[in-house]
């Protein structure tokens, strides 16, 4: 297998779901109270930026050094994806305090309009993370691991484009479905 094809099957979920940015549902407490009844505490602890919900637009690159040099970056992932969301639920994931196996995170530091991790886990590993704010409708976060025989980095621009109406996402998920057939 060459190294393209070893890089682009591994990374077949990038193009799906972005890992940062999925939404799932939070699990229900043991006791069967609701979520809303009894917050989690990830969510009492979240100190990171807010953003409006709606149809947003993210572009991802992934970028892999392939000689020893690292002086050639090769880009194996240029997608794009629109989807209605609320960032800011994504953003509680990446923030959050929880070693991933025995992988822990550092709190980020704020200056200006940046939040800097200075390890962060996440689904490449330990990442070197900034999310950069530009506003409450557009965010830029890169993801960077040098450690290992690739390093890469792993870019996600957000904008938001407008508000979500049902139309709007069910053609939303048909254009992405069809460009991952492509």
């Amino acid at each position: 297998m060459n190294f393209r094809g070893a890089i682009a099957g591994s990374l077949l979920t990038l193009l799906i779901v972005p890992a940062a940015h999925a939404q799932t549902p939070s699990p229900q407490p043991a006791n069967g109270r609701t979520a809303a009844a009894q917050p989690a505490q990830s969510d009492r602890a979240f100190s990171g930026p807010s953003f409006r919900k709606g149809l947003w637009r993210f572009i991802r690159t992934l970028d892999v050094v392939k000689s020893a040099n690292k002086n050639f970056k090769y880009r194996v992932v240029n997608a794009e994806t629109t989807r209605c969301v609320d960032p800011t639920f994504a953003m509680k994931a990446t923030f959050s305090p929880d070693p991933v196996g025995s992988c822990v995170s550092d709190k980020p530091e704020k200056v200006g309009n940046q939040y800097t991790f200075g390890r962060r886990c996440d689904y490449m590993g330990a990442v070197s993370t900034v999310i950069t704010v530009r506003s409450d409708e557009a965010y830029t976060e890169l993801n960077e691991v040098s450690t290992g025989e690739h390093p890469r980095t792993d870019t996600v621009v957000a904008t938001r484009i407008g508000d979500c109406d049902d139309s709007g996402a069910a053609n939303s998920e048909k254009s992405a479905a069809a460009r991952l057939q492509h």
